[in-house]
């Protein structure tokens, strides 16, 4: 396989590991020699993932948790550095997505996206930082790094997504401003930002894929796998190298 053993001796964290994109990256980051950890709420799912990574000789600790509360994120890098040892890669790629007309939408539904895709990406960030750095000064690769995953709607605002679009517009500004602050130690922080992905996200909220085509017309969606191997050419490049930003939409998506 290209690329096989670049990874080798490494640890990688994944967030939203149950389906999708997380999940896709879990297996190729696996396949690449990297021991995993596997984090999302639904147990069984994550279950059924590390067999399937422990059955092509990978190597996956499952953590079921709410990253959405602090003491769960700092319970789960606890976990993953008792477990392992260290931690060299952070993938955050948990996200939710309940899009639609803002006064209809309930004010819970804003505060759910705002809890995953925001304030869990920054609690599991904050917990693992330390972890990351020490890994620098450890590891044969000398370089550590955190890859999170936001959307093209981190980019470009449209109606009916406004806060899905603050979430995210947010966490691609919070990855330049870590990559800035942390560069100079070798912890590289980079985004990635997808367009419209076969992944359950449109599935979270009725209407949501129709609201989509209404705006751009039916497209063939990228698949989560095309994400996952963005962020595998992400943290498998040498030290030197750091990619900052990757977008990625469909070759029908305007």
């Amino acid at each position: 396989m290209k690329n096989a053993e670049k990874l080798n001796g490494t640890v990688a964290l994944i967030t939203g590991a149950s389906s999708g994109i997380g999940q896709a990256t879990a297996i190729r980051l696996a396949d690449l020699g990297a021991s995993v950890a596997l984090v999302a709420r639904r147990q069984d799912r994550l279950e059924s993932l590390a067999d399937r990574i422990t059955a092509a000789d990978g190597s996956a600790l499952v953590i079921a948790a709410d990253i959405t509360d602090n003491h769960e994120a700092e319970r789960v890098v606890d976990q993953v550095i008792e477990h392992f040892g260290r931690l060299d890669t952070l993938v955050n790629a948990a996200g939710l997505m309940l899009n639609g007309p803002s006064v209809e939408s309930p004010l819970e539904e804003w505060d759910r996206m705002v809890d995953v895709n925001l304030r869990g990406l920054m609690y599991l960030t904050k917990q693992a930082l330390p972890h990351l750095l020490q890994a620098v000064t450890s590891s044969p690769r000398a370089v550590a790094d955190v890859v999170n995953i936001s959307s093209v709607a981190g980019r470009i605002a449209a109606p009916q997504v406004a806060i899905y679009n603050a979430t995210k517009f947010a966490v691609t500004a919070a990855t330049e401003a870590w990559r800035q602050e942390f560069t100079k130690q070798s912890l590289r922080f980079s985004v990635i930002e997808p367009g419209a992905t076969a992944t359950e996200l449109f599935e979270q909220k009725d209407g949501q894929w129709e609201g989509f085509t209404s705006m751009f017309g039916e497209v063939e969606r990228l698949h989560a796998e095309d994400i996952a191997e963005a962020a595998a050419f992400i943290v498998t490049n040498p030290r030197r190298v750091a990619i900052n930003e990757i977008v990625v939409r469909p070759t029908d998506q305007p």
